[in-house]
């Protein structure tokens, strides 16, 4: 079993949110891991797993529609590559990296069923739960900025995450990031 992450204090201020995301994603990133997954339960190397949209291709501009000046909400995803039977559920994670360094959560949804394969328009699968974004909300926060890249990133856990709906943005980052075994991304290089 690979090394826990030691708990932290709950935050609470949407400034506090931020700088701990900001300080999660640059451990990740220059362990060269994205956003969680740094360490493996299993003690080996993540599975890679294909991430794609029939709505934009990776590096793609995002739809307008998907951002905060439409009203389409979550862009439709799919997935494959899932290690069947090691997988108990899978977890979404929508994030921005700007040319600033700062990071921002967008959606976090996790506890999707194993076996699922993709994610429609504007939608939460059926036993999914959503934690919070940065901004503090519980659900998809539109993206804003247009020249942001949006990096939608899925993972395969070894375990269901016992967090209910609405968990505190870095204790279900904490979880993810424990518990994923595989990982793919879609990026979208700016707003069109």
């Amino acid at each position: 079993m690979g090394q826990r992450r030691k708990s932290v204090p709950v935050v609470r201020t949407g400034r506090e949110v931020r700088t701990v995301v900001a300080a999660v994603l640059a451990v990740a990133a220059s362990a060269g891991c994205g956003i969680v997954g740094v360490d493996s339960p299993t003690d080996r190397p993540l599975d890679a797993l294909s991430v794609s949209s029939p709505r934009f291709r990776d590096e793609a501009t995002l739809p307008a529609d998907y951002s905060c000046q439409g009203q389409v909400g979550n862009p439709p995803l799919r997935w494959s590559g899932v290690p069947q039977r090691e997988t108990k559920s899978i977890a979404l994670v929508v994030d921005a990296n700007n040319a600033q360094g700062a990071a921002e959560v967008h959606w976090v949804l996790f506890n999707i069923d194993p076996r699922t394969t993709e994610l429609a328009q504007n939608s939460v699968p059926r036993g999914a739960i959503q934690g919070m974004t940065s901004s503090g909300k519980v659900g998809y926060s539109p993206p804003c900025q247009p020249d942001d890249t949006y990096r939608f990133s899925v993972y395969a856990l070894d375990t269901k995450l016992d967090l209910k709906e609405g968990a505190d943005l870095r204790s279900t980052m904490e979880k993810i990031a424990e518990r994923t075994i595989a990982r793919g991304r879609l990026s979208a290089a700016h707003i069109e």
